[in-house]
């Protein structure tokens, strides 16, 4: 059973969560602060959180900036049509994804299970591997869920590590934006594409020496991303 932590200031909101996830079955804990959502991610096992941006006391900026510092756990922050900045800045500091209030219950779900699918790929909940890629000097094993760069270990994310293993698996293929989200995120890009921006950029800081000039996430102007050999 996944354990789900929903955390946002309004009570109703909270509420209306909670009522489109308890049919799914999952575990759902409650806070009602950034600071409080932190805590209980440090003391109990969460494999997902549902986090709003605007809060007292500790935002949900603050609150995951915070929890990236000690864990990988997928975020999805909970953000107003008009907070565009806060949704960047969000991802920037490492959110994996994040839904627009007023809440469709059908995109709560699937953003959810979008999420929990890829943290049961990486995470606690292992599923069948491929084994081991290797491009240069970075290897991805499939069956620890690992990466290594330089024969150095790497934290990625979720959403990261499944970016990654496409890209490894398909070397030289370039992905649109589009494709890439779609394939990733397992829905209809529908204008979320720039997620995946700031993502890649995540990317190149943990597995290129030169972030600015890298060897191995290549973008191919006008088409997309795609992984190369390495060589310079």
């Amino acid at each position: 059973m996944y354990n789900i932590l929903i955390c946002d200031d309004q009570p109703d909101i909270v509420s209306a969560l909670k009522i489109y996830l308890t049919p799914e079955g999952y575990n759902l804990y409650e806070a009602f602060t950034g600071d409080e959502a932190v805590r209980i991610v440090k003391e109990n096992d969460i494999h997902l959180i549902l986090l709003d941006v605007m809060m007292p006391v500790m935002d949900g900026i603050a609150a995951t900036a915070q929890i990236r510092a000690f864990s990988n756990v997928p975020i999805i922050l909970l953000t107003a049509k008009s907070e565009t900045e806060d949704k960047v800045l969000g991802l920037n500091v490492g959110a994996d994804d994040y839904i627009t209030k007023p809440f469709v219950p059908v995109e709560v779900l699937a953003r959810v299970r979008s999420q929990l699918r890829r943290y049961a790929h990486l995470g606690s909940y292992p599923e069948p591997s491929s084994g081991t890629l290797t491009i240069g000097g970075i290897t991805l094993d499939d069956r620890t869920k690992s990466v290594t760069v330089e024969g150095k270990p790497v934290s990625l994310t979720p959403t990261e590590y499944a970016i990654l293993h496409l890209l490894m698996t398909n070397p030289g293929k370039v992905f649109s934006t589009k494709v890439l989200y779609e394939s990733v995120w397992q829905e209809a890009a529908l204008g979320s594409e720039g997620a995946v921006a700031v993502h890649i950029r995540h990317l190149r800081e943990k597995i290129e020496i030169n972030p600015s000039d890298p060897r191995y996430l290549k973008v191919v102007w006008g088409q997309g991303y795609k992984m190369e050999g390495g060589d310079k």
